[in-house]
């Protein structure tokens, strides 16, 4: 009877072993299963690197992203007067980010047509206050052009292409402004700052802001289109920042560049 029981202990401890094999081998099936419909799923481990579509017509842009499985939407545009009508301009997500197959590109566009906007009446404003103005309204700040006044930096006059402009008129959206404003004798001084470092816009609006012209942009071999010079920095700029005073209204010349060799 003792043996018959021993037995009996033995056949179960053997079926509860070769169950809990069973088991796990089950669980471990399923696991892998499943690890492996997710990675088909959600293409794990696989992803797309996103080109750079800038600067490309939206059919070119359309070919490129359609050869890496990606899709593009044209959501925005915007008028910039010195990059080719219908190009882009700029995409989300950004060039060289990581997505997964099939992600949407959204593109903003430079219009074929220019936006047209209204000029704003800026006599009387100061200098940093009309130039907030133009920027809001899509229009940038020109040249300044000094002259003696009991005013430093009140705007005189507003003029395009030499000529004065009135508020109300209409025209293209990125348009330069040059603006005529007051010079007192005793606050004409202004000092030159460091610019070398920054980014082409950013240099300019500093210039500006220490009541200094761009008397000219000088891009190196490395800047061959409009989104290059966005992105190009300045590595030597003429003359050289200065705790000297200078006049108002002085000129400086920035060279700008995207090679990392002239920037260290």
């Amino acid at each position: 009877m003792e043996e018959k029981n021993n037995r009996s202990e033995v056949s179960f401890v053997e079926w509860a072993i070769k169950n809990a094999i069973a088991i796990a081998a089950l669980v471990l099936v399923v696991v892998i299963g499943a690890s492996i419909l997710l990675k088909v799923g959600t293409h794990h481990g696989k992803v797309i690197i996103v080109p750079d579509l800038t600067n490309m017509k939206v059919s070119e842009a359309k070919h490129v992203a359609a050869s890496d499985e990606l899709k593009i939407e044209v959501t925005d545009s915007v008028y910039i007067r010195r990059m080719g009508r219908g190009l882009v301009y700029s995409q989300n997500p950004k060039a060289g980010s990581q997505v997964k197959k099939g992600r949407r590109i959204l593109l903003t566009i430079n219009s074929v047509t220019p936006k047209k906007v209204q000029m704003p009446n800026l006599v009387g404003y100061s200098m940093r206050q009309a130039k907030a103005e133009l920027l809001s309204r899509g229009l940038s700040l020109g040249k300044l052009v000094y002259v003696d006044d009991i005013a430093t930096n009140n705007v005189l006059k507003q003029t395009y292409k030499n000529r004065d402009i009135k508020a109300g008129t209409m025209v293209d959206s990125g348009t330069e402004i040059d603006l005529v404003v007051g010079l007192n004798s005793e606050d004409n001084q202004t000092y030159i700052p460091k610019l070398t470092g920054l980014k082409y816009m950013r240099a300019v609006d500093v210039a500006h802001d220490s009541q200094l012209n761009v008397r000219k942009l000088v891009f190196d071999e490395s800047v061959k289109n409009y989104g290059d010079s966005l992105d190009a920095v300045v590595y030597k700029q003429n003359p050289a920042a200065s705790s000297a005073p200078t006049l108002m209204g002085s000129e400086v010349t920035l060279y700008l560049t995207n090679d990392p060799a002239k920037l260290n």
